[in-house]
């Protein structure tokens, strides 16, 4: 049998080895629930920061669309802009054939009426101006080039994608929980792939961004210079165009009063002076022909009259009045036959009014060549409002069909 004092002392180990099971029990818990508690804090940690994470994609996925999107406008503006300049280079076209046609027209003058006036050199200025205009249209058209929005927006589209997809994988994680059925081990999960940090991460899509700003910048100023230069074009071709065709109206005006003005001197000049030269001249032959027929009497009397016989053959009054009368017709015909021989100047007369008849002839086609190039300039503000009629049909549409 064992003493009280053992049965004690066993109870008493026995006690302090229970309460230091509890203590140890209680630790074991404890930490075990500390455990528990931060696998819990460490996945809802885990949780927020991909919550955190997702928000961050979304903001650049939205950021990047939003660039896409005014690249994509803007690739639309500058199609349209260069097809606008496309239109105004081809609407030259008429302008030029027509300030040709002016000129080759023009060439069809002949005699003085083919002189080198303000019209001529109207024409030819406005035919180097639109040869000019053609030319800075042309490098306009050639300098709005869509290549560089294009490789923006292809990056733009690179990185949209790659967003998209990191966003669809993070949300796929976020909605997982350990009650899905489709989580497990896998083999190595923690090693580390070739990967960029969030800095470059951060920094790939500022790039991209400010790349396409950039660009578009670019664009919107080249479509801005288009846009002017076209109108400086437009106002440079219809200044000249106002200034040539002034000159052809005034020019115009000067054969219409050049032409009536010979027409006045071949009828109420010329002809005029003709017909009185004509009736001169049969004036002239028929006193002269009355002085012959007077001389003849004349002479035929002072011949009778030298048949007087002795006393008789006396140099009378009749006698001197016979002689004064021969010598008076005698120099009255003399005067006649010299105003005849005058007359010829009625031949230089009529060969002059054969010249102007002919030279109005030359004014009258020059004038008509004159009407025919006014006519023709009438196709450059019907082209030009044909133009204006047709820029907004213009489909809104790039060279990548977008």
């Amino acid at each position: 049998r064992f003493e009280v004092s053992e049965w004690r002392r066993n109870n008493q180990q026995l006690f302090d080895a229970a309460q230091q099971e509890r203590h140890l029990s209680q630790e074991v818990r404890q930490e075990g629930q500390t455990l528990r508690n931060e696998t819990v804090l460490d996945e809802r940690d885990t949780s927020g920061r991909l919550s955190d994470r997702i928000w961050d994609v979304a903001r650049w996925r939205d950021a990047l669309e939003r660039c896409a999107q005014r690249v994509d406008e803007e690739m639309e503006a500058l199609t349209l802009s260069k097809e606008q300049s496309e239109l105004a280079l081809a609407a030259t076209a008429v302008p030029l054939e027509v300030s040709h046609e002016c000129l080759t027209l023009r060439e069809g003058r002949r005699g003085h009426d083919l002189v080198r006036d303000p019209v001529e050199e109207q024409l030819q200025k406005e035919v180097e101006l639109i040869e000019e205009v053609q030319q800075r249209l042309q490098k306009n058209i050639d300098g709005a080039f869509e290549q560089v929005l294009q490789e923006v927006r292809q990056k733009l589209t690179s990185d949209l994608q790659n967003k998209m997809e990191a966003l669809n994988i993070d949300m796929s994680c976020l909605s997982l929980t350990v009650k899905s059925p489709d989580i497990s081990l896998k083999t190595n999960p923690t090693r580390i792939p070739s990967s960029s940090n969030p800095q470059e991460w951060l920094q790939f899509s500022q790039y991209n961004v400010a790349r396409a700003n950039e660009a578009l910048s670019v664009s919107q100023q080249t479509r801005v210079d288009m846009r002017l230069s076209r109108a400086q074009l437009r106002n440079e071709l219809d200044v000249q165009r106002r200034a040539t065709e002034f000159a052809l109206r005034k020019r115009i005006h000067q054969e219409e009063q050049a032409q009536d003005e010979l027409q006045w001197q071949i009828k109420k000049q010329t002809q005029e002076e003709m017909a009185e030269m004509e009736n001169d001249i049969r004036g002239l032959d028929a006193d002269l022909q009355a002085k012959t027929a007077s001389l003849k009497l004349a002479h035929t009397r002072l011949e009778t009259r030298t048949q007087r016989s002795s006393v008789d053959l006396c140099r009378d009054q009749v006698q001197h009045s016979l002689l004064a009368e021969v010598q008076q017709l005698e120099a009255t015909i003399q005067a006649l036959k010299q105003k005849l021989s005058e007359a010829h100047s009625l031949q230089k007369l009529k060969l002059h009014h054969t010249r102007m008849q002919f030279d109005l002839s030359r004014k009258q086609e020059a004038l008509s060549l004159e009407n025919r190039s006014m006519n023709t300039r009438t196709r450059i503000t019907s082209s030009s409002g044909t133009e204006e009629a047709a820029v907004p049909m213009v489909p809104l549409m790039n060279s990548s069909g977008r």
